[in-house]
């Protein structure tokens, strides 16, 4: 086999779980997210003599990836990337350099699930349906700012409760 294409597999596989990460944070349907990341592939092989290798290569193959999240957002036209150019750049540098999967995502989901009713759906409307905090206030007859301080509160208490956990965790 091909020396190059073993060396473009072998950095690819250790780079999957960064560039999927970045990839998911901008493209929200899962097949889409396959095909996104699918072509990422395919483009990172083509383009693998071009790569050099005194950089990082993690950072580049989540370089290609924008790319192929800009060109799928392109052709799907509905779709466009929520954050603008400089949020981008910040989440692939973030991707590029920050492991994939931090232990206190998962103090996270336990975190959550310890909220009282109320702020649970509080952050259900945020964060899952992705309402505004003015949206959030016409639904539940609240006014945005009242929401928005809720909403800070609870962050609050879920940055703690992450922190607290991690701490006996040994984190």
């Amino acid at each position: 086999m091909n020396p190059a294409v073993v060396e473009a597999t072998r950095l690819w596989t250790l780079a999957v779980p960064h560039v999927s990460a970045f990839v998911t944070s901008l493209v929200r349907d899962f097949q889409d997210r396959d095909d996104v990341l699918q072509e990422t592939a395919v483009a990172v092989l083509n383009a693998f003599g071009r790569y050099d290798p005194a950089q990082p290569f993690v950072a580049w193959a989540i370089g290609i990836a924008r790319n192929q999240v800009r060109l799928h957002c392109r052709r799907k036209n509905r779709e466009r990337i929520a954050f603008d150019s400089d949020a981008v750049d910040a989440l692939a540098h973030a991707f590029a350099v920050v492991p994939p999967h931090d232990p206190r995502l998962d103090h996270l989901g336990r975190c959550v699930e310890a909220l009282d009713p109320q702020a649970k759906e509080l952050c259900r409307l945020r964060y899952e349906l992705d309402l505004k905090p003015a949206r959030i206030g016409e639904r539940t007859g609240t006014a945005a700012s009242a929401v928005a301080k809720a909403l800070q509160r609870v962050r609050d208490r879920l940055r703690a409760c992450v922190e607290r956990k991690a701490l006996e965790a040994g984190a």
